[in-house]
This record gives C-alpha cells, sequence and structure tokens, in this order.
C-alpha cells in the first residue's frame, strides 16, 4: 500500500493534522492507492490554501464555511471543471468529518458547502453484440498475451469487478469447487462473485500458460507469485515479495487497445466493461438488489444509474421507431 506523502511545509500548523488523517485514511479505511494520492492532493492544496489566506487559521476549528467557498472559487479561477471542484469539496468535507470525529472541531464546517451542480453524463455502453464479438476476437493482433488479457476481459466484463479488485486478486482467491471469487473492494469490503463458464475457462487457459512461462523461470520465482495477472516480462520476480503483478494503468491500456481493434472508441476503459455488466444484466431481467450485490455497490442509488441508462435507450429506440414520435 502506497504511504500518503507528508502535508506541505506551506500547510504550516495544519501539517500534523492532514499526515495524522491521511494515515488514518491508509490504515483504517483501507483506502485504494488511487485514493490516497487524491487526497493527499486535495487536502495538502486546501490546507495550504487556507493557511495562506487566513494567517490566524493555525487550528482547523479557526476554518469556517466562507473560506471553503473561497477555495472553491479560487479552484474555479484558475479554470478547473465543476467535476474537479467537486472531487476537492469531497477530500475536504472528508478531512472535516475526521476533525470533528476526533474533536479537533465541533462541527463539520464543509458540510455547509454546496457541491457544484455536475452535468448528468450516463456512461456510453456497447451493446451486448458488440461486447461478445470484441471479448470473443482476443488475438496476437489487438494482444501481446492473448490468453492473460482475455481472462482480463472476461473477468472484468462477466464479473463486473472494478479494476483494482483485479489486479489485487490472488490465486487462493478462486474457489474452483464453489465457482466463486473472492474479492476485495473498497474499504477492505469482500464479497463473492460468480464465475460464469466463460470467464472459468478464459481463466484455466491463461493460468496454464502462466504457469508455462514461471517454469522457465525456478530460480527467480520460487514459490511463485501469489498474484492472479501478471505483468508481461514479469518484472518484480527477483524482488523480495517475487511479485510480477500487473498494474491498474496496464489493465487501462490493455483493454483499451482490444476495444479499438474490436472497432469500439477510443474512451473505452476497464470501468466501461463493469457498466456494461450491470447494464446488460439489467437488460436481461436481472434484479436491481443482485446487480448491487455484485458489482459491491454500497447505496442502491448507485445502482440505480442502470436504470437511467436503460431508460435512456428505450427512449432512443422510441424516437426513432413510433410512428407517433417523428
Amino acid at each position: 500500500m502506497t504511504t500518503p506523502q507528508p502535508a506541505s511545509d506551506s500547510a504550516g500548523a495544519l501539517s500534523p493534522l492532514v499526515e495524522e488523517y491521511l494515515r488514518a485514511l491508509r490504515v483504517e479505511r483501507g483506502a485504494s492507492e488511487h485514493t490516497l494520492r487524491a487526497y493527499t492532493r486535495e487536502v495538502n492544496a486546501f490546507a495550504c490554501f487556507a493557511v495562506a489566506e487566513c494567517s490566524g487559521c493555525s487550528v482547523p476549528d479557526q476554518i469556517d464555511h466562507k473560506l471553503i467557498r473561497a477555495y472553491l472559487s479560487s479552484l474555479f479561477d484558475r479554470g478547473l471543471s465543476k467535476t474537479s471542484a467537486a472531487r476537492s469539496l469531497a477530500a475536504v468535507r472528508s478531512w472535516f468529518k475526521w476533525l470533528a470525529r476526533m474533536g479537533y472541531v465541533q462541527q463539520n464546517v464543509a458540510a455547509l458547502v454546496t457541491t457544484p451542480k455536475l452535468p448528468r453524463h450516463l456512461p456510453r455502453v456497447p451493446s451486448i453484440e458488440q461486447l461478445n464479438q470484441v471479448v470473443d476476437s482476443v488475438g496476437s493482433e489487438a494482444s501481446s498475451w492473448p490468453s492473460r488479457d482475455r481472462a482480463i476481459m472476461e473477468l472484468l466484463y462477466g464479473c463486473g469487478m472494478r479494476n483494482a479488485e483485479l489486479t489485487g486478486l490472488d490465486i487462493p482467491d478462486i474457489h474452483w469447487a464453489n465457482e466463486v471469487i473472492l474479492v476485495r473492494g473498497k474499504g477492505r469490503k469482500q464479497r463473492y462473485v460468480p464465475l460464469g463458464e466463460a470467464a472459468a475457462a478464459a481463466l484455466r487457459e491463461y493460468l496454464e500458460e502462466r504457469k508455462l512461462r514461471l517454469a522457465a523461470m525456478p530460480d527467480a520465482v520460487g514459490q511463485g507469485p501469489k498474484a492472479v495477472f501478471l505483468n508481461l516480462k514479469l518484472r518484480g520476480l527477483q524482488k523480495a515479495d517475487k511479485q510480477a503483478r500487473l498494474t491498474t494503468r496496464s489493465v487501462g491500456r490493455i483493454v483499451k487497445r482490444i476495444a479499438i481493434m474490436g472497432g469500439l472508441s477510443g474512451d473505452f476503459h476497464p470501468h466501461t466493461l463493469r457498466h456494461a455488466c450491470g447494464t446488460h444484466l439489467l437488460e436481461e431481467g436481472a434484479d436491481l438488489r443482485a446487480i448491487q450485490e455484485l458489482l459491491g455497490h454500497e447505496r442502491l442509488s448507485t445502482t440505480q444509474r442502470y436504470t437511467q441508462l436503460t431508460a435512456a435507450q428505450l427512449t432512443q429506440v422510441y424516437d426513432k421507431s413510433h410512428p407517433r414520435a417523428r
């Protein structure tokens, strides 16, 4: 797990509280590396702004909601989008929520600041036929390790995993007898997801090839890495932990290349497959609660985005097809 970077010197007396919060985020909440990097950047930036704008802000209790609004205004002045500003505000809110819980402030003043109204963008999801064609066509032209990359596509789409959940898979997490995979989601939450026939077949093929590649390097591997998905050149096997785990960034590049080679748009990414999993399950009649459980959504409202997506698709079909719509 990545260790959060220390607070900036320009954050002054607020620095120790920023660092303490980031440690709690890592240890208590089990935040992902991506979340840690983002919150380190956002909270540090706000703390520096607070100290620079308010010379008396040596303790967080002296920060009020007006200063936080001023910070949001400064972000817009720098040309940041509403989405970026909302992300910054979410980090500041999380920090103040922790400060209130720990007794450093009396209330979460950041909760008094309204989140910038964001445009609601529904994710573009390819059709079932399009995705089946792309997943089935993974070959040497689109991939440098076809069996591995086919298994990646099958698990992202077939199991609805997040990118980080996929790269975090270890060999013991695959429960062949029960036909499920143990997935470690956000905040150290765990869930079991079904391992369908297509995904299981692709995974078995890849693991056989993985075994052969590792067998060619017995001195470097020893007992072998526990990570399911390994990088192409097996970089890292010589290190103490003997791991060559594939990174989320590499998975993003792999998925995008396969999608483009399969005729899909260039904005395709691993989360598109997760959206497609939920959307296509709903289209085929799956229960919303079951989809929520499969995808590991904490709130049903997150899963309900897929009903909005299918409703938008239904409207599009209606507008094109119904005689009274033209």
